[in-house]
């Protein structure tokens, strides 16, 4: 264990150094960040898993920091450039550019500009000039004249002596900190249409002639130039103030103003457009991108983790239908266990006999299969096939909503749909993806690429690696706090499962099949290749309904049942009575369990398991309607106030579907009626909000909407941001001539007579 990562990690994130350590000596042992922040609360002082996640990650990066210095010390010692004072900045280097910034002296180059005038023996030449002593220019350059060499001249030795004294300021340590500071407060980003591609890239448009600090640009802006740049679209450029950089590296190398001074400072101006300028924009482009691409992922994750909790229906007979026009409805009926019974098509929208046929059969399966549920994909034909099936008249306790069918065509045709279905095309599969997503959206949606599950910000253009990462965390993490049912569990849900992956996932999916269902935790055991460490990570997670101990259905993991057995035993109770009668629980004094290895913070986890054992922790599920007369964009009208269910997050506010095949925005401005830095923190995904339409857009297919509680539609006459100055200052005008007309007063902080207009 690394104790300067420790130090570091601990100083950066204001934890305590035991803490620290103890997240990372169990990250080594292999255990996962659920199992840590679940099971191993008294060593970690109860950290939580985004805490443990961040450490995790931190550690990752200081590791792959110190196998770049082992690198880069390995190469200064084959080119014989190491020394004592070199190894220690090298090992004292806190980041990578700055590493980087160190190494370049002595990095292997390819031939530049500055090495084919060292090969011509320019060098003396070039450090006398940068020493600056006023010497005699041309008597000194004359010396280094040689044909032989291609230096036939004054100006040809004085050119190839600014190209190494450019180089030296271009590797130089403070030069580069100094503008990566610049370019990293007051570098802008310009972006400029490409010549001719104004019709191509016409939604690039806001970016035809747009600039601003690359510092302050949110994700969204830079990842969308970025795109039009990709697309050769547009023309990208990051600088900041020219004159302001040449200034400063002039302030570090300039040393008078005679010959050879003005020599340097060409060549500080050759370094700076030739060489620093371009190093630097590269940098701050790449460490943007990295801002822009983790603050999307961010996004990204926290849509996922609200979609995979979305409320399940829970285990009932339901009725899957994938609509359509001209093809049909692909409808198939689904036991409480998600199996498929019964499949077939109907085409209510074609003819009025077709939809008569339709009707019947959907009453007839819903009689034969005892359907409790109806669950309709959103998709082409959605609304009309939701509004076709309420009005058939069918028993009241039958529940039709209407399901995000986001990502079912990709489940469809996957492997992992073929493999469960071998026998059936792709619109069943679909059908049946759709039905168990009403049901239990967690346990389908991770048979799905998260990527392709559409709550994501410009997914496509961030760093994928990253990306999969953190959505894979965002996955585990939820499944391991929902817990699985082990008889019941695909090979993808158990995949997530803290400690289990795919190949031991299978294992236990064939077992089951082999042996049948499972009657105690303790009967993963056997198991091939499911270890000791696997069995200690995943057993928490893993619950077994109606099994043989109670306290398999629970979270309690089968480390602690001894605590919970000594519980029952000295109130001289069954663990069942103990599980099912508050009164007995609250008779346990928790503080005479305490052990070494076992404190209070998972002695009240054990007891609030007790009282809800296996509890699921999404909400219940509620029913949901569009506005019956609303199904199309045509049927919207400014002002309208409807209800509709938020789809996707970003960072310029909140997509929400009102029933229209048609997301509408609300733009961040629009979220509510005070100021909104964060759309994440009003709304959820899933949630279900009342919105006023502001303005709809048929031809573009954009639909403007409001969660402001005085929404009113557009009015480019009032909305107008072009509104003449005088009334814009008629407030302050007015306010002015109320003081003016007051005593007069000592202005302090406490009393100044702005403050009650601008904020104390």
């Amino acid at each position: 264990m690394n104790k300067n990562h420790i130090s570091i990690i601990t100083e950066e994130h204001g934890l305590g150094e035991s803490q620290v350590q103890a997240v990372c000596e169990l990250l080594d042992q292999g255990s996962t960040v659920p199992f840590i922040a679940r099971y191993r609360k008294e060593v970690t002082g109860s950290l939580d898993e985004v805490v443990i996640t961040s450490v995790r990650d931190r550690l990752h990066r200081l590791i792959e920091l110190d196998e770049r210095k082992e690198a880069v010390l390995k190469s200064l010692e084959k080119h014989g450039h190491l020394n004592d004072e070199l190894k220690a900045k090298v090992l004292n280097a806190e980041t990578l550019p700055i590493l980087e910034d160190i190494y370049l002296p002595y990095k292997p180059k390819r031939r530049t500009k500055a090495t084919i005038a060292r090969e011509k023996g320019l060098e003396p030449l070039a450090m006398l000039i940068f020493e600056q002593k006023g010497i005699d220019l041309s008597r000194e350059a004359e010396a280094f004249i040689d044909p032989e060499k291609k230096v036939e001249s004054i100006d040809d030795a004085l050119s190839g002596a600014r190209d190494i004294i450019a180089e030296l300021i271009n590797e130089d340590e403070q030069a580069r900190t100094k503008l990566r500071d610049l370019y990293n407060t007051s570098g802008m980003i310009t972006s400029r249409v490409v010549k001719d591609k104004e019709t191509e890239g016409a939604k690039y448009r806001d970016y035809f002639d747009w600039e601003e600090k690359v510092a302050k640009a949110p994700s969204h802006r830079i990842l969308a130039m970025r795109r039009g740049e990709k697309k050769d679209i547009l023309n990208l450029v990051v600088s900041p103030d020219e004159n302001h950089a040449i200034a400063i590296l002039e302030g570090l190398f300039l040393k008078g103003d005679k010959e050879d001074s003005n020599q340097v400072k060409i060549a500080i101006q050759d370094c700076y457009k030739r060489l620093l300028s371009r190093s630097m924009e590269t940098e701050v482009r790449l460490s943007s991108k990295e801002r822009a691409d983790l603050e999307a992922i961010n996004v990204f994750a926290q849509n996922l983790r609200q979609l995979l909790l979305a409320s399940p229906l829970g285990a009932k007979k339901v009725m899957g239908v994938d609509p359509g026009f001209r093809t049909g409805c692909k409808v198939v009926c689904l036991d409480r266990q998600g199996k498929l019974l019964h499949n077939d098509t109907i085409y209510p929208h074609t003819s009025e006999k077709r939809a008569s046929e339709a009707a019947d059969k959907v009453k007839d399966m819903c009689g034969k299969y005892e359907i409790e549920a109806i669950a309709v994909g959103n998709g082409t034909a959605g609304r009309e096939t939701e509004t076709f099936i309420k009005n058939l008249s069918l028993p009241s306790h039958i529940q039709v909503v209407l399901v995000n069918e986001s990502g079912a065509s990709i489940y469809s045709a996957s492997e992992v749909a073929r493999d469960e279905f071998p026998d059936h095309d792709l619109t069943v599969r679909g059908a049946v993806s759709i039905g168990r997503r009403l049901m239990d959206p967690l346990s389908e949606l991770v048979k799905i690429d998260p990527k392709s599950i559409g709550v994501g910000q410009y997914q496509h253009d961030v760093d994928q690696s990253a990306l999969k990462d953190s959505l894979d965390d965002v996955v585990i993490s939820c499944v391991n706090g929902v817990g699985v049912d082990v008889n019941r569990a695909s090979v993808q849900l158990l995949t997530y499962v803290s400690g289990l992956g795919p190949m031991l996932a299978k294992n236990i999916v064939a077992y089951r099949d082999e042996n049948g269902s499972f009657n105690a935790r303790k009967e993963l055991k056997p198991i091939p290749r499911l270890g000791p460490k696997a069995f200690e990570q995943s057993a928490g997670f893993l619950r077994i309904v109606n099994g043989v101990n109670p306290l398999d259905s629970s979270a309690v993991h089968p480390e602690s049942y001894h605590l919970v057995d000594s519980m029952a035993k000295d109130l001289d109770c069954s663990v069942s009575d103990l599980m099912n009668d508050q009164s007995l629980r609250d008779k346990i004094d928790l503080s005479g369990y305490v052990t070494d290895s076992v404190g209070l913070p998972t002695l009240n986890d054990i007891v609030a398991e007790l009282a809800k054992p296996g509890r699921d922790p999404r909400k219940e599920f509620e029913e949901f309607a569009f506005d019956s007369n609303i199904e199309k964009m045509s049927d919207l009208l400014p002002g309208m106030k409807v209800p509709g269910i938020v789809t996707n997050i970003t960072a310029f506010g909140a997509f929400v579907d009102i029933g229209v095949h048609q997301d509408g925005l609300v733009h961040i401005s629009q979220l509510a009626d005070s100021f909104v830095k964060d759309p994440s923190k009003v709304v959820k995904v899933n949630q279900k909000v009342k919105v006023t339409v502001l303005e709809v857009d048929t031809e573009r297919k954009r639909i403007s909407l409001s969660m402001k509680t005085g929404a009113r539609k557009k009015d480019p006459a009032r909305d107008s941001e072009k509104k003449p100055v005088q009334n814009r200052n008629k407030p302050v005008k007015k306010f002015v001539k109320k003081q003016a007309e007051k005593p007069a007063q000592k202005n302090t902080p406490f009393n100044n007579p702005f403050a009650e207009l601008f904020g104390k």
